[in-house]
């Protein structure tokens, strides 16, 4: 069953957001402003490439212009830190992307600490969590962005709202849970040590997955009528688990059949989607929503840069 009623369409929301981006690429190019993206892609991960490769064509089809500086996977911190200090310098460039994961040599911290904070795109710049924090957004983390403005399109009540975030990373966990507390949600964050989970996740009227164990979110869960956002991403190779994850869904069959591999996500999809209000599948649901708020974040530093 694919739960078409309860499916947060995460792939037309990403659309209408490309066309407001696109609008606004066409208003700036008139006035001699052409956004610009720069990605720094360190090693050979094939998954790293696709992404990078995805949000170049992305941009490119937007208006915009991209560029990925490529270094290899025994990259010094030294080296990496020469190549953002000299992007940082070149007013050329209005965003900055260094694409995770990076090689445990390297100071994840460090580097984006070292990022112009209004070029920042993936908001990881300790002054744009602090501003974060403050109520003041300015740049903030593509995913949590993303997911904010789908609950807002698709007209899902969030004010006074017990809201519940499964994962504390600062990519998603974290910032997450302060734009739903900003926007005036009653927040609780769950861990790797939350004591019975399923407890604290059943008060969840909106429950965010976000903690990278594939199919951890189960009916047992989620509240009946509760708004489910995915955030997971996991790449399923064998047979046996498809059909146990998916029985009876011949496009997922199919899928596998052609490719030898299918996404899933945190959430049980199957077991919990009958449970659930709202839904989000995976793949179409908050994945788009990520590129297309970077390419929105891409434009907004190119306007905070020319203080338009």
């Amino acid at each position: 069953m694919e739960f078409a009623d309860k499916k947060l369409d995460g792939s037309r929301i990403a659309a209408e957001i490309r066309d407001e981006v696109s609008a606004e690429v066409a208003i700036l190019t008139k006035r001699g402003v052409i956004p610009r993206l720069d990605a720094v892609l360190v090693g050979e991960d094939p998954a790293s490439k696709v992404y990078v490769g995805s949000k170049a064509k992305t941009l490119a089809t937007l208006g915009m212009i991209s560029e990925t500086h490529h270094l290899r996977e025994d990259a010094s911190q030294a080296e990496l830190e020469t190549l953002i200090d000299r992007l940082n310098a070149d007013s050329e460039v209005d965003g900055i992307l260094v694409q995770l994961p990076l090689p445990g040599t390297i100071d994840a911290a460090e580097i984006f600490g070292r990022i112009d904070p209004v070029r920042d795109v993936d908001g990881f710049h300790p002054e744009n969590v602090g501003l974060l924090q403050q109520g003041r957004p300015r740049m903030v983390p593509c995913t949590p962005t993303g997911i904010m403005e789908m609950l807002r399109r698709e007209e899902i009540e969030i004010k006074g709202r017990r809201a519940v975030v499964v994962g504390r990373s600062d990519i998603v966990g974290k910032p997450m849970a302060m734009l739903l507390l900003h926007a005036h949600a009653t927040v609780t964050i769950c861990h790797s040590r939350t004591r019975d989970l399923a407890e604290v996740t059943g008060q969840a009227e909106i429950l965010i997955a976000a903690v990278g164990v594939r199919s951890l979110i189960g009916p047992e869960h989620v509240a009946d009528g509760a708004v489910v956002v995915d955030v997971g991403m996991h790449r399923v190779t064998d047979l046996e688990t498809v059909e146990r994850l998916y029985p009876g869904n011949e496009k997922k069959l199919a899928a596998f059949e052609k490719r030898g591999a299918v996404l899933a996500g945190d959430v049980d999809y199957t077991r919990v989607a009958p449970k659930a209000g709202r839904i989000t599948p995976v793949p179409g649901g908050v994945g788009p929503l990520t590129i297309a708020m970077l390419t929105a974040n891409t434009v907004k530093a190119a306007k905070l840069r020319r203080g338009l």
